[in-house]
């Protein structure tokens, strides 16, 4: 065998292979992905205690709604919880991964969790997959330092904020905290807000919908509010169903008896199954 007809890795550059084959596809037609429309509303804020959390919980495949009452509140450490807007499978798949990670990682340490670990992992993984990872997530904990509440985009960017709000209802939700956060928050106080933040994305965004998650993580103690309200109960029929009056009455009824002719054979054998 020749030395040229042996495959060389290429030491260092650029190839452009994948250029090439994008433009040959596109001549023949092939249309390029376009972005996922997804809806959530998905929101933080720091309180004088630690760090309050709060979701909706509707999820969508397009136009239907999937599920009236998911989990978009991730368990990542005992003092620190993750929102995910974005696809389902993805959030929950990356928050699962660095929770296990976490987990191993306070095996291997004997302490406690920082949300700046759980930032780093979560934002060094989105960012190798270049947006492709459609996960936008509100990452809030209390640790030896305090209380910290970050967003981190899809792409890997983060921001480290006193309030946040993330999904397709964020805009809804961050008017609220625009005209009502102000710092040292009562617990109650927190609550009630987050609460009318995730409503008004509720009931301003078609994405968002259903009920609203809590989350209170406060120093060596966590509170998940599951269900914490119901802003759109659903009403069913009784049990016996419907009735309908009767509007047409029965003027005649008229029977007319059908002549039937049967014919009597002999029987053979029987058939064998």
């Amino acid at each position: 065998m020749s030395k040229a007809a042996v495959d060389v890795p290429m030491k260092g550059g650029f190839s452009f292979d994948l250029c090439r084959r994008n433009e040959m596809l596109v001549k023949k037609g092939l249309q390029s992905p376009s972005f996922l429309k997804t809806g959530t509303t998905i929101v933080g804020l720091i309180f004088q205690d630690g760090v309050i959390l709060g979701a909706d919980t509707r999820a969508t495949e397009g136009p239907i709604v999937a599920d009236k009452n998911c989990e978009k509140i991730h368990f990542m450490a005992p003092n620190i919880y993750c929102c995910g807007a974005g696809t389902a499978a993805d959030t929950e798949a990356v928050t699962d991964m660095v929770s296990s990670q976490l987990q191993l990682h306070r095996y291997h340490t004997d302490r406690e969790s920082r949300v700046v670990t759980a930032l780093t992992l979560l934002k060094s993984h989105l960012f190798s997959y270049q947006g492709h990872v459609s996960a936008a997530l509100v990452l809030g904990g209390v640790d030896v330092t305090g209380p910290h509440l970050h967003t981190i985009y899809p792409h890997g960017s983060t921001d480290t904020l006193p309030f946040a709000t993330m999904g397709s209802g964020s805009l809804a939700a961050m008017s609220v905290f625009e005209s009502k956060y102000r710092e040292g928050l009562t617990r109650d106080e927190g609550v009630k807000l987050v609460t009318e933040a995730i409503c008004s994305g509720i009931f301003n965004d078609l994405g968002s919908g259903s009920n609203v998650d809590v989350c209170v993580i406060t120093k060596g103690q966590t509170e998940y509010l599951r269900n914490h309200q119901l802003p759109n109960p659903r009403t069913y029929i009784n049990e016996r169903g419907y009735s309908f009056p009767k509007k047409t009455e029965v003027l005649l009824t008229r029977i007319t008896p059908l002549k039937q002719m049967v014919e009597v054979t002999e029987a053979g054998d029987a058939m064998e199954e």
